[in-house]
């Protein structure tokens, strides 16, 4: 929902401002209007928690508020009825929390805790139809304000401009629910927005690919995610495969943080998801093939259909292609980030010199140099490659995806694309270079 605020925010400043807010929370919750509450600047002692972000959920018919911890490496989920989660945000704000923001259909509240210790509590209407006392407006302006906001914001018009787009992952799927990207409703939580579009574009990605590659003849897909975190992507993926193309799919989720791992398997159960698991572990340690002999499955005639790996760190990306060239993948998406293998090997050429003496562009320099040999080598393994920006940088830096398509393997054109990568090396004083020593296609 867009936000206009009005003109100046109404402050109410007393030792009751806690318990006002609470009463606000309570409120909003009751009558299913509360939309989100955050706690943030942190000044506490626990190591590595940021802020806490809350959200109505219903588990098992019972109203709750899920609360998400998120920490540096990693989120906590703790789910509370109401009574016990106002002591939570209470406890929460002795224990170093020094700001709040609560948001229901037509107000924004925020308490912020001063340096001495005093809440000062403020009230944003969030539209310019004028203020209202702070504990609301009566209940016959209150439908009027929600009948206002409507006609401000109207729904139709967005949902028609949705209808004119293909949208690859519907908002109404549980798996987006559980992972906090939507709310009760089926609405896309306003800080989510981000993530919702990178989903979106992904699977859009994603679905050409797998077009292109023809996987759409098959009976079943199967699919591999390196470094799949929290699961949006890897669910997106399940999702689209089974819902869209209505085929069977077997998905995997590779992860070295165990907490994550769990909360995405607790994920699959809660939606009753087939076909889709979550491992500790990374592109070095997972074994797709010895995970199918496990499971007591036919081996995939090409290994795996897919492989994904998403901001692999330095060579992880490295080691992650190699993993699917080697699997035979019939698509390989990938996004590299903190390239640090190729810069501290640059020479600069002494052309390039006075462009190159400036740190950002010999960064930018090696990090251009690295991919394209990347993509250079998955040519020269018979696959059609791409470098392009998946998503605007408004959304994430780290927006670079190599996308890479099977095709039929030509001898003439590996030759001819193994000395383009060699002709780079040569003019930057490259030594080594990670994906082409793991194909040992390197040229002694």
């Amino acid at each position: 929902m867009s936000i206009a605020m009005s003109d100046q925010p109404q402050h109410v400043s007393s030792s009751d401002s806690v318990h006002q807010l609470q009463q606000v929370i309570r409120t909003a919750f009751v009558a299913e209007q509360l939309e989100k509450i955050i706690l943030s600047k942190y000044k506490g002692h626990e190591t590595g928690l940021e802020k806490i972000q809350i959200r109505s959920v219903s588990l098992k018919n019972q109203p709750m508020l899920s609360f998400v911890y998120r920490y540096q490496t990693r989120d906590i989920t703790k789910n509370f009825l109401l009574n016990d989660a106002l002591a939570e945000i209470a406890q929460q704000l002795n224990a170093g929390f020094k700001q709040v923001n609560v948001k229901d259909a037509s107000h924004e509240y925020q308490l912020m805790i001063s340096k001495k210790g005093k809440p000062l509590l403020s009230q944003m209407l969030l539209q310019q139809a004028g203020r209202s006392s702070f504990n609301g407006p009566p209940a016959s302006q209150q439908q009027a304000l929600t009948t206002a906001t409507a006609s401000a914001l109207p729904n139709s018009a967005t949902q028609q401009h949705n209808r004119t787009k293909q949208r690859y992952v519907e908002q109404s799927r549980p798996f987006l629910q559980q992972l906090g990207v939507t709310d009760q409703q089926g609405q896309i939580i306003p800080a989510m927005s981000r993530k919702w579009k990178q989903i979106n574009k992904f699977v859009e990605i994603f679905a050409n690919a797998v077009a292109q590659a023809q996987l759409g003849q098959q009976d079943g897909i199967s699919v591999v995610d390196f470094g799949s975190g929290k699961g949006y992507l890897t669910f997106a993926v399940h999702d689209y495969i089974v819902q869209q193309l209505h085929k069977t799919a077997e998905v995997t989720g590779v992860e070295l943080r165990d907490e994550l791992v769990q909360f995405c398997n607790k994920v699959t159960q809660a939606v009753d998801a087939q076909g889709i698991t979550f491992y500790q572990g990374d592109v070095r340690s997972f074994d797709p093939e010895a995970q199918r002999a496990a499971k007591s499955r036919e081996p995939h005639s090409s290994g795996i259909d897919v492989m994904i790996a998403l901001h692999a760190c330095d060579i992880a990306t490295d080691y992650a292609l190699h993993t699917g060239i080697r699997l035979n993948a019939a698509v390989i998406m990938c996004a590299p980030c903190c390239h640090k293998e190729i810069r501290p090997q640059l020479k600069m050429p002494t052309l390039l010199q006075p462009m190159l003496q400036y740190g950002v562009h010999l960064g930018q320099q090696a990090e251009m140099l690295t991919d394209s040999m990347r993509a250079l080598l998955l040519e020269a393994h018979g696959y059609d490659t791409k470098v392009f920006e998946f998503v605007a940088l408004e959304h994430t830096s780290k927006n670079k995806m190599i996308l890479a398509v099977k095709k039929p393997q030509n001898a003439k054109k590996q030759a001819e694309v193994l000395q383009k990568v060699q002709e780079l090396k040569q003019f930057y004083g490259i030594e080594q270079q990670s994906l082409e020593e793991l194909l040992g296609v390197k040229d002694d």
